[in-house]
């Protein structure tokens, strides 16, 4: 749930993003399994809601007790990974994501002991988890309360329509952190909230 002092620190120094402070309060997401929402995340890839939920729903009627431990998805052939409905190139990135959670500590408590930019540089070790997915697990399973995602189209259409911005790629990342500078140290909260905004206008 968004601190009051927060929202305050935003709409003080963002007359623009103050506006669109409304709403409910964003519910807190809890869930035990780091793990498991890096193999959520590999599903969801280029999906929508709705399909990633499907698809992923049939990943874990694949296991005993819907436990996708790693050995386990590491034990499954590719045919039955197909079957669930995953592109061969996704079941490719499920198994190096159990792979690597053999090697290393993914745990939320391990990763709690690591910086923002130290997570980023472990999990995109993985084949298949880039920037933009382990930006995801820091703002959400995570928790991590200063995060601004560059690459999610999202953010960068919400901050063009609220903004006036143009152009792409660095010279519209660049634009994108010179404003977001005032939002430090709530950069994940104010990116809730154009999100939320966003979604609205269509």
């Amino acid at each position: 749930m968004p601190r009051p002092a927060a929202l305050e620190h935003l709409a003080a120094r963002d007359l623009k993003l103050a506006a669109l402070l409304v709403g409910p309060p964003f519910k807190a997401y809890r869930h035990p399994d780091l793990y498991r929402d890096l193999l959520e995340s590999i599903v969801s890839q280029q999906l929508s809601i709705k399909a990633a939920a499907t698809i992923f729903g049939r990943f874990l009627a694949l296991f005993p007790g819907r436990q996708p431990t790693p050995r386990r998805v590491l034990a499954l052939k590719l045919t039955q990974l197909r079957a669930a409905g995953l592109s061969r190139q996704k079941a490719g990135y499920l198994r190096n994501v159990a792979a690597f959670a053999l090697r290393h500590d993914v745990s939320r408590a391990a990763l709690h002991r690591l910086s923002d930019d130290e997570v980023i540089a472990l999990l995109t070790q993985i084949k298949g988890v880039g920037r933009w997915t382990a930006e995801m697990l820091l703002m959400f399973p995570l928790d991590r309360h200063d995060v601004l995602p560059l690459d999610d189209l999202g953010i960068q259409l919400a901050m063009k329509k609220l903004y006036g911005l143009r152009g792409r790629g660095r010279g519209l990342h660049r634009r994108m952190v010179a404003l977001a500078e005032v939002w430090r140290p709530h950069r994940t909260l104010a990116c809730k909230y154009l999100w939320r905004w966003r979604s609205g206008q269509r």
